[in-house]
């Protein structure tokens, strides 16, 4: 539920009160007793998330993204110290292509 701010504009009460959304808006004061209150437009409150995180990647450890980074520079052909992996050094984009092809018919079709 959230949080309402009003003000009697006849005594200058200043109060919150926890109200339905669809709740009617208080028109008497509880101070003063006189129909004179006003809903006031608030800041609001900032939202707070808790808990183990609310996306996939948010809040991951350093292991798991020293991993993903790992399994990245793998991916790419690059080996963890930043060189290139001999076997494909002198490969194209299209050669690259052809020889992952050929590796994923060889798994399915094992001889």
């Amino acid at each position: 539920m959230p949080t309402y701010e009003y003000a009697c504009q006849d005594c200058g009460h200043e109060f919150e009160t926890f109200q339905s959304i669809t709740a009617r808006v208080l028109r008497k004061c509880p101070e003063c007793g006189k129909p004179k209150l006003k809903r006031l437009i608030g800041t609001g409150a900032g939202v707070i998330f808790k808990g183990s995180g609310f996306y996939e990647t948010d809040y991951r450890s350093d292991s798991y993204k020293k991993a993903e980074k790992a399994e990245k520079d793998a991916s790419s052909g690059k080996k963890d110290d930043g060189g290139k992996d001999k076997k494909d050094a002198g490969a194209t984009k299209s050669e690259t292509s052809t020889k992952t092809e050929k590796k994923k018919e060889s798994k399915k079709n094992p001889k």
